[in-house]
């Protein structure tokens, strides 16, 4: 058993959410419980993954997607409120971090993902601004475009879109988990051969095919399982708690 408190005050000293200007707020969301014990760990807090941690039993779910973010509407209404309410009524404490979960040099999604894709890492997409989400870096060997898509496939378990040239090869390439698509340009001025992120938008395609770049759309929810899954089993093991991943398929 871990005090809530004591909890947060290791995953604030450990994500540094203070210095991140987000979309919605890190922490603890939903206060449940005032000692953990059971851990249930998942990309989005959908209905199905508190659904899971009810059946499971669990006294806390940490995810990458909370609630309350920034232009939507306030009402406790809708699915909003069915959320709270299986909340609430079992005393389940939600804990979310978005921007300092994607950025961490250990536990965070981007890092994760190039452990799982085995590229090798450079540096940060912005060198001058450590809080944006990004990094760029190398594939594990020069491949074609058809290669790689092949290989994201395979490891993803979710075959990309891919926008260039499936003859042409990629060795430099720069990357962002899950709606990254704006940081295109970026990647472009970077002078890499291929951006990867979750998501894609109309203008991403033209910019891709006008500038040249490689682009690959591997999708949000199938670029963000790793981080999350990570930083809970570090938890399991820091403080003796019973953690569990539950991945909730999503095909965006």
């Amino acid at each position: 058993m871990l005090e809530r408190r004591l909890l947060l005050q290791h995953l604030e000293t450990l994500l540094q959410p203070h210095t991140f200007r987000d979309y919605s707020p890190n922490g603890l969301q939903v206060s449940g419980r005032e000692t953990i014990s059971h851990i249930v760990t998942g990309v989005t807090a959908s209905q199905a993954l508190i659904d899971a941690a009810i059946e499971q039993g669990a006294d806390t779910i940490l995810v990458h997607h909370g609630y309350f973010w920034k232009g939507e509407d306030e009402r406790v209404v809708g699915i909003k409120r069915e959320r709270l309410k299986a909340l609430l009524t079992h005393d389940i404490n939600l804990i979310a971090y978005h921007l300092p979960l994607d950025s961490h040099p250990v536990y965070g999604n981007n890092i994760q993902l190039a452990e799982r894709l085995s590229l090798k890492v450079d540096g940060p997409i912005d060198a001058h601004d450590l809080t944006v989400p990004g990094l760029i870096g190398r594939l594990p060997q020069a491949m074609t475009g058809a290669d790689f898509s092949l290989w994201l496939a395979e490891r993803l378990d979710r075959e990309p879109l891919h926008i260039g040239e499936e003859t042409d090869i990629i060795e430099s390439i720069a990357w962002c988990t899950g709606a990254a698509q704006s940081y295109l340009q970026r990647a472009v001025d970077l002078g890499v051969d291929a951006f990867l992120t979750g998501e894609v938008s109309e203008p991403t395609v033209h910019l891709a095919r006008e500038t040249g770049i490689h682009f690959f759309s591997a999708g949000h929810h199938a670029t963000e399982r790793y981080g999350v899954k990570v930083l809970g089993e570090y938890l399991a093991e820091q403080f003796d708690l019973t953690v569990e991943f539950v991945d909730i398929d999503n095909p965006v």
